[in-house]
This record gives C-alpha cells, structure tokens and sequence, in this order.
C-alpha cells in the first residue's frame, strides 16, 4: 500500500508520536486508515456501516483494528471524523445519519472496548483541521472552513488546532435568523421570505446557501422545480433564469461568510461539500465576500478546500497526532 505524505504543520502537536488509527465514519460507509508519521496517511479499507446497531459499529472498529494491530503498537489511538456533534463537555454524540452512536460518550466506550485511546470529532471539524494542516490553510494562522453541500456547516481552526465551542458548535454560520430579506439587482427590488429552517428557526443560511437551498431559492423566483446542478450548468452558460438565481444567491449569502470572517479574524476560507466543485461559484462568492470584508485581500480567500476527498481521513490523523 502506497503511503502518500505531505510536509506536515507542526504548531501545537503534543499528542504521541507514534502510529495513529483513523477512521471517516459516514452514515453509508467507514474508511479507514494509520498514519504512521504526521503528515503520512496509510489507507487500509472501506466498509459499510452499520449505523443503527452500536454493538456492530464497536466490534466492527475492534476488528479493523485488531486486523491491522501490526501497523500500529498498543498505546496507538484511534481518532475519529465522524458524521454528528460531539460535545467538548462530556463527549456524548448526537448523529442523524448513525443513530446508533446518539446519546453515547463514544470516545469513552470504545476506550474501554479497544484498549487505548478514542477521540473523536465531527466531520466539518475534521475537514478544517485537514485543510488547516495538510491543505490550502496550511500556514494560515486562522482557517474558517466553510462546507457547502446539501446543507451549510463550518469550523475553525487556530495556529492549526479545532475550537471547539459549547456543546461542540463552532463555525456554524448556516444557522441564525440572518439572512437579508431584501436584494437588489439591476434596478429591481427583490423581497426573499425567511425560509424555514430544519433547526427551528427562519431565515437562516442553510435554507438557501447549500444545493437543496439554490433549489428552493430557483424555484421561489421562477415558479420552476430544477437541481442544483442544472441550475449551476445553465448558470455558467447565462441561462438567464439560473444567471438570475445565482446572482441573488450570491447576495444573500456573502454577506453571513463577510460576517464569519471579520468575526474570525480568518485570512483563508476552504470550501468543502459538493459546491466546492463547481469552482467558477466559488470564485464569484469570493469576489464578492472579498468586497464586505474590512481586511482586503490580494489573494484568493475563499476557495475550493485542498482534501475534498480524503479531508476526514486526514483532519482524524491530525486530531491523534494532536492528541485532541
């Protein structure tokens, strides 16, 4: 198996220095991976995962790593991405997408299963320690990570450790009633009602920041049910209805992502989730978060984060070389 590395950034690591475990655990699948050094990541196989029983998802880990004990020694710990909040507090987990782990202290229990160290991290977190150590906020002292895919989520890092609010929030910039109800755009005044959001509030960015909120956003202006990626495909052709869309979109969302960044201090911005991919958006809110903010930049601030596909794996490895 092929090691691939990267030169690692090295502020604030006191955790072991040996082999670290790492699992991204999805709601569909478990990756898994050692990384032997910082900066090194090992890939050691995908399997399902069994979301809704807690006794597969334990012994499941326990076997990945008894299997692979040999890359490892016995105090390695095994770090964590996983899809779902953890509290800084007491470690207990909350996920909607592996309800198995809901309620449990999971670094907790699954010490005492494997016989060493478990930490844990959601995966946004995981994603920004990935991009602020191994990634485009390498060298960034602040690195706010914004994630836009089906819904918005973020985290932040300093000197290229997470910051872990109260009840494991921070970052979140998709959830608050802070949206501007109002757009104007080529001479007409544009009135965009605060759209329920599923966290019980309205008008927060999630509603229409992420795909399922340019869908909505599309079909409030137009009348017309579309994807998100058709909308993004005729957009870049100037559609004049997707032109349109985007450009209020555009609107409503760089101002929270202004917000999130002269709060932050954050002189870099990588974007995770299935917008990133769509890089001529990315470039546009760029453009326009760069206009809102008060510290202007000469180089590109918000954009496509560097570790996409492999963010989880590496921001865990992170996390245990760390040592939390």
């Amino acid at each position: 198996m092929t090691i691939a590395t990267a030169t690692s950034h090295t502020t604030g690591r006191t955790g072991p220095a040996g082999p670290v475990f790492c699992v991204d655990i999805g709601g569909s699948f478990m990756k898994f991976a050692v990384s032997p050094v910082p900066g090194a990541l090992m890939p050691l196989g995908k399997v399902a995962t069994p979301a809704a029983d807690w006794g597969r998802l334990s012994s499941l880990l326990a076997s990945l790593v008894a299997r692979n004990a040999h890359e490892g020694d016995p105090a390695s710990p095994l770090a964590l991405s996983i899809a779902g909040l953890i509290d800084p507090r007491d470690g207990v987990a909350t996920s909607a997408n592996i309800p198995c782990i809901t309620g449990r202290r999971i670094g907790d229990e699954l010490a005492e299963i494997l016989g060493r160290p478990v930490l844990a991290a959601n995966d946004a977190d995981c994603l920004t320690l990935a991009e602020a150590n191994e990634g485009v906020g390498r060298g960034h002292s602040v690195v706010f990570c914004a994630i836009m895919g089906t819904g918005i989520g973020g985290g932040l890092a300093i000197d290229g450790r997470l910051v872990r609010g109260a009840g494991g929030v921070t970052g979140e910039w998709g959830h608050g009633p802070i949206l501007n109800t109002t757009v104007e755009l080529n001479g007409e005044t544009l009135h965009i009602p605060r759209f329920s959001c599923g966290c019980g509030q309205s008008g927060c960015v999630d509603t229409i920041g992420g795909a399922r909120g340019i869908e909505r956003l599309h079909h409030f202006l137009h009348s017309q049910e579309e994807t998100s990626y058709r909308i993004l495909e005729d957009w870049q052709i100037g559609g004049a209805r997707a032109v349109k869309t985007v450009a209020v979109w555009l609107e409503l969302i760089a101002d929270p992502l202004a917000l999130a960044v002269n709060v932050t201090g954050a002189s870099i911005v990588p974007v995770g989730g299935g917008l990133a991919s769509v890089r001529p958006l990315i470039d546009a809110l760029d453009k326009a978060v760069r206009k809102r903010i008060l510290n202007r930049f000469d180089h590109p601030l918000v954009t496509p984060a560097l570790r996409q596909e492999d963010g989880g794996l590496v921001g865990a490895a992170v996390l245990g070389h760390q040592g939390g």
